[in-house]
């Protein structure tokens, strides 16, 4: 299992997609839609696990699990 989060880099003006306790990003797009989408296809090829999704300037705007993970608050969780 695998978490990512998807974030701005401000410097670069690119959606950064970064594995949890990695130093570097696995990977940089220009759109947040694209960096989502791409934090969710790797997370389910290791196994599943959450992406955190990050407003531009900081605060977490979503998380989502990914299967196979186990949503740990599915009655709360009905967005996805």
């Amino acid at each position: 299992m695998a978490n990512y989060y998807v974030s701005k880099d401000l410097e670069r003006g690119e959606w950064r997609i970064k594995k949890e306790g990695a130093d570097r990003a696995s990977d940089y797009t220009d759109t947040q839609r694209e960096a989502e989408k791409i934090a969710k296809d790797l997370s389910a090829n290791s196994g599943g696990g959450e992406v955190r999704i990050y407003k531009p300037h900081g605060g977490i705007r979503d998380s989502d699990t990914v299967p196979p993970a186990k949503d740990p608050y599915p009655p709360k969780d009905t967005r996805h």
